[in-house]
């Protein structure tokens, strides 16, 4: 049972450094590790982050959400057929692969399609699309050309996501006419040579002119997605900032809508990529840009929330993107296995290729039912999503590479060629588990906001201890639910939300939550503040968590499917299973490492080994032919 007297030995905040080195940072997670705050605790609704705690919130998973009325499923299946036919008749992957660009007729089709401005406002000149009808779209723009897809995600999903979200009445009816239908291209540009992951240690600078009325903006960016081809770019900068309270000066990062237009922004020439190749990335230059102070976006010093926000609302869009990639690889897999014969048979008779085949689907079906759970959240309201879209990112790149890799394994030397277009998809894919936040650092994203939400829950519980008689009720409660749990009783219960089929499959995910969160409290217990350096942990805190939402997201969904008598039913539940059987099998090994005393000694051990490869600049072994 927990300990209570430990509490006052927990100090709980992430050191404000390590928070503004996390490029998933939002103003929730800094709220998180600065508040004290009852309310903070109490009130969010992310189911992930509830776990951490070991309280199950279930609004957002269970029932699986189902937002769209009978008009949005009418449009979205509207635009479906265009979409396609676009892939079918116009576009050409290879083509735009081989030339290192999109042609420009392709890209008139897609701005004639309404593809650049999906989400702006009906008003504005967009389709005015929610994020489910987003993210239906982004399926087949996924499992046709990612190449493309960067080029139209780079455009509204962080280009001009800012001006949707933070605009002014006025910057709105100014540029997102512009940005959905008169062919301007918008970027993002955040990352800066010295500063990939650390997005909080920019040097691009912004000086408010004397008579207060521009910014001059000097510095560069790199890599940036549309950067060669954008007239309107979302730029990050540092600027001089007068705290109100103190009145001291500071610098804080501040967000601009800076256009082409305004005069000294140019782009070096187009990167050479491994994959994405018709994608335009550039490093962008800016030499003493003069920008009204009516384009500061958001509030003057508030750029990283914006940066940051920025990016967790469009996370879950790679989900959905790649979730139709993974359809389409499982698509030309499934057709090769079925139609090729070696040895006598045809391949799909074989246990190993129905393995492979099967665990592909398994993915695949994880990761959609994860992106679509966050995007109709988000459409039903909710604000508590950061951890779950970061979550999806993560598990979407690596099942996407996983299954396009498995795809090419069983067409075997067809799949390796260049004609059947999956070694482009493999090239493609890879950017995915490093741009938006590089997968490691998201990992350490996901273990430290939930811990900090834990810890903060434990801190209240801490001062619930100076006064117990007052708090009676509080405190009972909790230790009721540890004693409960830590013996077997009571605990998590998930069997309210599923059908009867997934019970013993809920049995073992609600074992798997009580356990994750008694690993939580026992790191906080042992490692306090000092737990931001056990990276080793906290990427296995991580992993853990990871599984655990992709077992309940697909219950939940295959729950759905048997409600509504959905005709897949059987194959979800039974892809539910497998998946369940597989997660919390990783689970269980996963917190287990994290607390036993050998899987210490191994991290040690490879402390040690890094070390010394460091220091002899590579490889320290002695080669064959050296030895005596």
């Amino acid at each position: 049972m927990w300990k209570y007297r430990t509490l006052n030995n927990c100090n709980l905040a992430v050191s404000s450094l390590f928070c503004s080195r996390l490029p998933a940072n939002q103003t929730k997670f800094n709220a998180v590790c600065n508040s004290r705050n009852k309310s903070t605790v109490t009130e969010n609704q992310s189911f992930m982050a509830n776990i951490f705690r070991g309280s199950l919130v279930s609004k957002q998973v269970f029932p699986y959400p189902d937002v769209l009325n009978a008009e949005q499923k009418e449009l979205t299946n509207s635009l479906i057929d265009p979409f396609e036919r676009f892939f079918s008749d116009v576009n050409d992957a290879a083509k735009s692969d081989a030339n290192s660009k999109m042609d420009d007729d392709v890209a008139k089709a897609l701005w004639e399609l309404g593809a650049f401005g999906i989400q702006v406002p009906a008003d504005f000149g967009g389709l005015g699309l929610n994020n489910t009808q987003y993210g239906r779209l982004c399926g087949i723009v996924g499992a046709n050309d990612l190449g493309l897809g960067i080029t139209i995600g780079a455009h509204q999903s962080i280009g001009f996501k800012g001006i949707l979200l933070y605009g002014t009445p006025e910057q709105k009816a100014k540029y997102l006419p512009k940005v959905a239908a008169e062919q301007v291209y918008a970027a993002f540009a955040l990352t800066e040579p010295s500063s990939g992951s650390d997005a909080g240690s920019i040097r691009c600078r912004a000086v408010k002119t004397p008579d207060n009325k521009y910014y001059v903006l000097n510095g560069s960016k790199i890599w940036i997605s549309n950067g060669g081809i954008a007239e309107i770019l979302t730029v990050f900068a540092q600027t001089e900032v007068v705290d109100p309270k103190t009145g001291q000066k500071k610098d804080k990062v501040t967000a601009f809508i800076v256009e082409r237009s305004f005069g000294g922004v140019t782009s070096g020439p187009p990167e050479k990529k491994m994959g994405i190749k018709a994608s335009n990335t550039t490093e962008v230059y800016f030499e003493d840009v003069k920008i009204p102070v009516e384009n500061v976006l958001g509030k003057e010093g508030d750029g990283f929330k914006v940066a940051m926000n920025i990016l967790n609302n469009g996370r879950f869009g790679m989900g959905a993107t790649l979730s139709g990639t993974m359809k389409k690889c499982i698509e030309l897999a499934t057709a090769h296995a079925t139609n090729r014969v070696q040895f006598g048979q045809h391949l799909k008779n074989y246990k190993g290729i129905q393995d492979k085949i099967a665990q592909m689907n398994i993915l695949q079906y994880a990761t959609e039912s994860m992106a679509f759970a966050i995007a109709q959240n988000m459409d039903a309201g909710s604000q508590d999503y950061h951890l779950e879209a970061a979550i999806s990112k993560i598990y979407a790149s690596e099942c996407a590479w996983y299954v396009c890799d498995e795809a090419i394994q069983i067409l075997g030397g067809m799949g390796y060629m260049v004609e059947t277009g999956l070694e482009r998809v493999l090239r493609d894919l890879r950017i995915f588990r490093i741009f938006e936040g590089t997968n490691d650092i998201l990992r350490l994203f996901v273990a430290l906001t939930g811990i900090q939400y834990a810890g903060s829950h434990l801190k209240e519980l801490q001062q619930a201890f100076k006064n117990p008689a007052a708090n009676l009720g509080l405190i009972f409660k909790e230790a009721s639910k540890r004693a409960a749990s830590t013996v077997g009783l009571g605990g998590t219960d998930l069997s309210v939300h599923v059908t009867d089929e997934l019970l013993p499959s809920s049995k073992k995910t609600a074992h798997c939550i009580d356990l994750f969160g008694q690993t939580v409290e026992e790191l906080l217990i042992r490692y306090k503040k000092d737990i931001i350096h056990e990276q080793i942990l906290l990427t296995r805190l991580a992993n853990a968590a990871i599984d655990i939402y992709s077992m309940v997201v697909t219950q939940s969904r295959a729950t759905r499917a048997v409600n509504l008598n959905l005709p897949t039913a059987q194959h979800e539940l039974n892809m539910t299973k497998a998946l369940t059987i597989q997660a919390s099998d990783r689970v269980i090994n996963n917190l287990k490492d994290i607390t036993s005393s050998r899987q210490k000694a191994l991290n040690e051990q490879i402390s040690v080994i890094a070390g010394t490869i460091f220091e002899n600049g590579g490889v320290n072994t002695t080669g064959i032919l050296d030895e005596n």
